[in-house]
């Protein structure tokens, strides 16, 4: 299984990104997808998951009513749309899967990672 993540880069404060994150290889019949993030100094973080039939999300506190998880199935991508960010959403986001339907707030349960993709927000 790769995953393989994009869309960071460079944007400012109450600007928006989208995150992609295109899932590959052998994958499994279905599985739930995490997007987790690291800041400099800091451990990783959740930030959104969502499950396989879309119809469950979860979001840390800190994003939720600003960031967006959705999929498309037949595409094997997901997506983590960024809106109103702030100079501390600054971070290398990573998204990671899962075997299974249902999304887990803990990194421990996924067993598969992307690269990370750098998300930086100035003030």
């Amino acid at each position: 299984v790769q995953l393989q993540a994009s869309g960071g880069g460079l944007v400012q404060a109450g600007g928006s990104l989208r995150l992609s994150c295109v899932v590959s290889g052998r994958t499994f019949s279905t599985y739930a997808m995490g997007w987790f993030r690291q800041a400099p100094g800091k451990e990783r973080e959740f930030v959104a998951a969502i499950s396989w039939s879309g119809g469950t999300t979860y979001y840390a506190d800190s994003v939720k009513g600003r960031f967006t998880i959705s999929g498309d199935n037949a595409e094997n991508t997901r997506y983590l749309q960024m809106n109103s960010l702030k100079p501390e959403d600054t971070a290398v986001y990573y998204c990671a899967v899962r075997r299974g339907g249902f999304p887990h707030l803990s990194s421990t349960e996924y067993n598969y990672w992307g690269q990370g993709t750098q998300v930086t927000v100035s003030s």
